[in-house]
């Protein structure tokens, strides 16, 4: 039996968190980082829109390739559906005001990301501290270090691992993406002591839909030809076109 004390994610009901402005955020240099190609517009599009607005250098790295989402169709393998994801999130983040130039795709093995003492770890890290220090962000945007896709939780571990190493400074905030699922959903440890906010964007938030809909391979039937493909639920997209989106800190 653990010991372990849990308490309940913030999540449970997250119209209760402080609502905050973008300008309480805002800083020169911001970075995105999403494990798959939609995580950053899901999680952070209007955040991405509202900084953008104000002229905040965003850049945005997308760790995996996103080529298992669709493991069977014949229409469009592994290469062609890279392409089209990759595509996807250019088209996204032109809509958010964000230029092609300014997104890079590390293209690694989507559902096989590095994880501690996997063989690929050291380069994967070495690649992800390659970019943070050619930017030095005030800011990095990561995913939620629980959230229950192994994917989010290697990503958040690879950037953390990096921004230790360069020892930078960069404000964490952390965004839920697979959490907002209640079967998947956990709690909390208790010694975690987490800061979570809701921002405001209210005025972007036709913006962050308009971006969402770029995601057709994520989101319709454009590819029909494999039963067993991915498609983002009504009611998960319910959580993302909300007129605020929840972040993480940790506090301390």
């Amino acid at each position: 039996m653990s010991n372990l004390i849990t308490t309940a994610s913030p999540l449970t009901n997250p119209s209760i968190l402080p609502l905050r402005s973008i300008r309480e955020i805002v800083a020169n240099r911001a970075v995105v980082v999403a494990p798959h190609p939609d995580d950053e517009t899901l999680g952070c599009g209007g955040a991405i829109a509202l900084l953008r607005s104000l002229g905040v250098d965003v850049r945005v790295l997308v760790i995996s390739d996103g080529t298992l989402s669709h493991p069977n169709s014949q229409k469009f393998p592994a290469a062609a559906l890279q392409a089209l994801r990759f595509g996807e999130t250019l088209i996204a983040m032109s809509v958010l005001g964000v230029d092609a130039n300014d997104v890079t795709f590390l293209g690694l093995p989507d559902g096989s990301i590095p994880i501690p003492g996997s063989a690929e770890i050291t380069s994967a890290v070495a690649a992800c501290r390659l970019y943070l220090a050619q930017i030095a962000p005030q800011i990095i945007f990561l995913p939620w270090r629980y959230d229950p896709h192994p994917d989010h939780r290697a990503t958040w571990n690879l950037i953390y691992t990096a921004c230790r190493q360069l020892s930078l400074s960069s404000r964490l905030i952390e965004y839920p993406i697979w959490d907002w699922d209640e079967e998947q959903r956990g709690n909390l440890p208790q010694q975690q002591k987490v800061k979570s906010w809701r921002l405001d964007i209210n005025t972007v938030v036709e913006l962050k839909q308009q971006a969402i809909a770029a995601y057709r391979s994520q989101t319709t039937d454009l590819i029909d030809d494999d039963p067993e493909g991915f498609r983002l639920t009504p009611e998960m997209l319910s959580n993302f076109t909300r007129p605020w989106e929840v972040y993480l800190e940790l506090k301390g």
